[in-house]
């Protein structure tokens, strides 16, 4: 059982990490870095990436990050909500929190355009080094590859996941065993492990550092997902594989690479393909691209996980999210993410071209991110886990300095390609704060005009409405005031149903809310009630479903005799708003296109009754 627990580990999470070989070692060598692969320069560049690695995977994500999880769950969502619950979301604080979730979890969505693209178009570059005639058909490959993998995701990976672990686990020992192949040529390398090589080169005034630097951080990219997947696997699980197999296989290839470098300096054309014997390159290739896929893949997921929390965090617009497996919840496929990011990473493909110019672009995503990460963990570990402030800011300033020199070095990028996920994440923020500010904006405009729901219950306890067959269900944020979908029922309709009850559903900031304390219902006078459901931020909502607990509480609620009340808002744009313009009709815009409340909560159609207001903002 850990055995497959372990094999399936490796396809999830260290996908993305795992392909890093194919391209960060040629991009160290790149002309505009300025560097000749004499034995200092190699060597100190294998010292680099070795201790990035070390330093950020290691240090920073596997023994103190994965320390770090909101029950069980990691991600820069989960660590977000964490210590919102701490900070609370309306201080100051909590809004500086809030902002740093955001920027990690819209970076991460440049991340998932560009991981795709990088990752495939470095995977089918290999056919260049099999013959040159291949080199015109890379980008169509890559494309048609990529355009069935997204067109895949709507079958769900669960039949596919099956073959990711034997797949990854073949890569990495194939890693394994050709850097030890590389190395017996230049065993030399292995001084690399020594950082003063590293430091020496980046002071030696033969290179640009900050363009160096920019190459290095390509080793690291992935890290995040180690985090992220924690729920998935666990953190001993991750752990142990890192240790025990993904860190030695990884460092082995990059020595190798170096080594084959330093043995035939014009290796540095594509040093991972050309450090295979020749009759290999065409099994390597495939088994390359099959794990460019798989590293493809989990970023995708990973994308539609994101959205998801996002949404149960009021982050994003309700979408449509539709599960793919049965057993296991985690395996989601959201359309409009799915057709977004297609259209995204194809774009990416035809506009860059080959893998050396996006490799630009993929640097500030992945640190940007990090940053966060660090952000929050300082105040995880300082406010949340109570850790000594010196020790901890001590760490923290360490690692963020370290984060800010990859950043920095990335930034000297922007013009060549790193200004695409920037601009991911400058829309993809405005997007969430956008819809946070509006939502909140709407939530306050009913509580200054709701009327108490004492007032009605007084109401019908003078038996002034009358009242029909039947139970109506009626979804409201504030289960103290009276629905604006009851009011208009009311004013229309003039009747009530014999039982009404008052629904709220509410997102905890903890991944799952356990079954017994999904619900909570309180029985009022004259047939009414008033029921909460609270779930996690990683679990779905099914309103029929969960009301169905209620005869637990004396409370019925039968399918055929249940009507469901929701309102229907159709907003226009106030010049008095406290929104800007541009962002009021953004809001607008996203209330349109979010899913309605019936998909959302999985209601009944043929039991939903909508009820039409105009609301401006």
């Amino acid at each position: 059982m850990r055995l497959a627990l372990h094999v399936a580990a490796l396809g999830v999470v260290f996908g993305d990490i795992g392909t890093s070989p194919l391209y960060t070692i040629r991009e160290c060598f790149e002309p505009k870095v300025g560097l000749e692969p004499t034995t200092a320069s190699v060597i100190g560049v294998l010292s680099l990436v070795f201790w990035a690695v070390t330093l950020v995977v290691m240090t920073k994500y596997v023994f103190f990050i994965l320390r770090a999880d909101n029950k069980g769950e990691g991600g820069v969502l989960a660590l977000t909500a964490l210590s919102l619950k701490r900070a609370g979301a309306n201080s100051k604080l909590g809004g500086g929190i809030m902002i740093a979730g955001m920027i990690g979890a819209a970076l991460f969505y440049g991340d998932g355009i560009i991981t795709p693209a990088i990752s495939v178009l470095g995977a089918v570059e290999g056919l260049e080094v099999i013959s040159p005639a291949f080199a015109d058909m890379t980008m169509p490959i890559a494309a048609v590859l990529l355009v069935g993998l997204f067109l895949a995701q709507k079958s769900g990976t669960a039949r596919v996941g099956a073959f990711f672990g034997p797949v990854m686990f073949m890569w990495f020992v194939t890693l394994a065993v050709m850097g030890v192949w590389g190395i017996s040529y230049s065993p030399q390398v292995l001084y690399a492990l020594d950082p003063r090589p590293g430091i020496d080169l980046l002071l030696s005034g033969n290179v640009r550092p900050l363009l160096l630097l920019g190459a290095v951080v390509l080793a690291v990219t992935g890290a995040e997902a180690l985090y992220a997947d924690m729920g998935h696997f666990g953190r001993p699980t991750i752990r142990r594989i890192w240790i025990t197999f993904v860190w030695p296989a990884l460092i082995l290839n990059y020595f190798g690479q170096g080594a084959l470098i330093l043995h035939d300096p014009l290796a540095i054309e594509n040093p991972f393909y050309l450090l295979a014997p020749e009759m290999l390159r065409i099994p390597l290739l495939l088994l390359a691209t099959m794990a460019a896929i798989i590293a493809s893949q989990a970023v995708i997921s990973g994308a539609f996980s994101v959205t998801s929390q996002a949404v149960e965090l009021g982050w994003l617009p309700r979408v449509r999210i539709r599960h793919t497996s049965a057993r296991e919840s985690g395996q989601i496929y959201v359309p409009q993410i799915n057709a977004a990011m297609m259209v995204g990473v194809l774009a990416v493909v035809f506009g860059f071209e080959n893998s050396s110019n996006l490799a630009s672009a993929y640097g500030i995503a992945v640190v940007g991110t990090m940053v966060m990460t660090t952000l929050l963990g300082f105040y995880y570990y300082r406010f949340i886990a109570g850790w000594p402030l010196i020790p901890v800011f001590l760490v923290a300033a360490f690692f963020f300095v370290l984060d800010m020199g990859f950043l920095m070095s990335n930034l000297t990028k922007v013009l060549e390609g790193g200004w695409m996920p920037i601009m991911i994440g400058i829309v993809i923020v405005a997007v969430m704060e956008t819809w946070r500010r509006g939502r909140k904006a709407l939530s306050e405009q009913f509580l200054d005009g709701a009327i108490p729901l004492e007032t009605l219950l007084k109401m019908a306890a003078d038996q002034k409405i009358q009242r029909v067959k039947g139970a109506a269900v009626f979804l409201t944020a504030n289960l103290d005031a009276v629905p604006t979908a009851l009011l208009h029922n009311l004013k229309h309709n003039q009747v009530l149903h014999k039982r009404v009850a008052l629904l709220r559903v509410s997102t905890e900031d903890t991944p799952r809310v356990p079954l017994s304390e999904q619900m909570t219902v309180e029985t009022l006078p004259n047939g009414f009630a008033r029921i909460e459901i609270r779930h996690g931020f990683m679990q779905p909502v099914d309103v029929p479903e969960s009301l169905e607990r209620c005869r637990t509480f004396g409370l019925d609620f039968p399918p055929m005799e249940t009507s469901y009340f929701v309102s229907r808002q159709t907003l226009v744009h106030e010049h008095s708003s406290k929104m800007p313009g541009w962002q009021s009709q953004l809001f607008i815009l996203l209330m349109d296109y979010a899913l309605s409340p019936t998909e959302y909560f999985q209601l009944p159609p043929n039991r939903v009754v909508e009820l039409g207001t105009k609301t401006e903002v």
